[in-house]
């Protein structure tokens, strides 16, 4: 019996890009093979050449159809060459995946999302503005919470779908949401979150409401939306003196600063202002149990002396395979030159 196979890939849209997805008919038994599209509808062709190439990356159940369909995320290559084309930053990611894989390096994603009902946020008063942010965080009831049907409808997809989805949450603004992918590897974090991302805004659709990844939906004082990345690599976690490497992480990322914010999301100076649980922009700082700071190192790190750290700068419209490979080379590269000894971390009270 035939099944659908949802070819699914990200587009050229500037200065972010977009998912875009087409199904195909498959035979009972045959894997999704290269494929192909019009390049010159998704601004990653002009019409005189416009065939692009979709190479099956990632595939998994697809839990909106259920059955033997599938999802299968692609990367986009061009035509007579098989070279990736400019807007497959997947490539990229897989090259320095494999080239640090001894690292062991692992990622969770936290990827904030605000759903809107036309043109104001779900939920909010046609006029004006509700209540000033307090309750709506991990908050409970009808007047504080929009969309939580819609939020288990996306989980329960997820994880029909295999995804590593590792929780959600409502955020502070209300009609802002979270899901977390991972802890996983580098290229799987990316893959998946690019999958939960399809999935939430096609889940969305028979709400008759739009998800979006905008990192500061509501101007004014509400706070934006980001896509705070978590790392490790087998030595933050496990070595004897795992804590000068977790140190040694974040000075590294203190050395690349413009390098990573100018390709951490459009319209990250929006978001990244030092208000709202945020750091500028333009000054880079970390610390123990520090919300505004550029990397949080959770308090219980800073305790055992080994785990992860918490790079709070990405927005949530971000690439995932640009931030984490950013992320895994910076970091990576460093180690191999020798980490100092650290000081140990100063006492912080922890945030439920």
């Amino acid at each position: 019996m035939a099944y659908k196979a949802e070819y699914i890939w990200i587009d050229g849209a500037e200065p972010t890009h977009k998912l875009r997805s087409k199904t195909k008919i498959l035979a009972d038994g045959e894997e999704p093979g290269v494929w192909g599209f019009d390049g010159s509808s998704t601004n990653q062709a002009e019409g005189e050449t416009s065939d692009c190439v979709l190479k099956p990356a990632f595939i998994c159940p697809d839990p909106i159809r259920g059955g033997a369909n599938k999802l299968v995320m692609c990367e986009v290559l061009l035509p007579g060459t098989n070279k990736p084309h400019s807007t497959n930053s997947r490539a990229a990611l897989a090259v320095v995946a494999k080239k640090y894989a001894k690292h062991e390096a692992w990622f969770g994603i936290e990827q904030e999302y605000t759903f809107f009902e036309g043109a104001r946020p779900l939920g909010w008063p046609e006029r004006g503005f509700p209540a000033p942010q307090f309750g709506y965080y991990c908050g409970v009831g009808a007047d504080e919470i929009f969309g939580r049907e819609i939020v288990e409808a996306h989980s329960d997809a997820c994880i029909a779908a295999g995804l590593a989805i590792s929780g959600t949450n409502a955020e502070v603004m209300p009609a802002q949401w979270e899901f977390q992918i991972g802890p996983v590897g580098p290229l799987e974090v990316a893959d998946q979150m690019w999958v939960a991302r399809w999935l939430l805004y096609r889940i969305a659709e028979d709400f008759g409401v739009t998800a979006t990844l905008n990192p500061k939906p509501v101007a004014g004082d509400w706070n934006g939306a980001g896509a705070h990345t978590n790392f490790s690599t087998i030595e933050m976690r496990e070595a004897d003196n795992a804590w000068d490497y977790i140190d040694g992480a974040c000075k590294a990322l203190g050395e690349k600063v413009m390098e990573h914010v100018q390709n951490y999301g459009a319209g990250i100076e929006q978001r990244l202002t030092g208000r709202h649980e945020t750091a500028p922009w333009n000054k880079f700082s970390y610390g123990v149990s520090n919300r505004a700071a550029s990397i949080r190192i959770p308090w219980q790190v800073g305790v055992d002396r080994k785990g992860y750290i918490e790079d709070r700068r990405p927005n949530a419209n971000m690439d995932p395979y640009t931030v984490v490979r950013l992320i895994t080379d910076t970091v990576c590269s460093s180690f191999a030159k020798g980490v100092a000894k650290a000081p140990a971390p100063k006492k912080a009270a922890a945030r439920k």
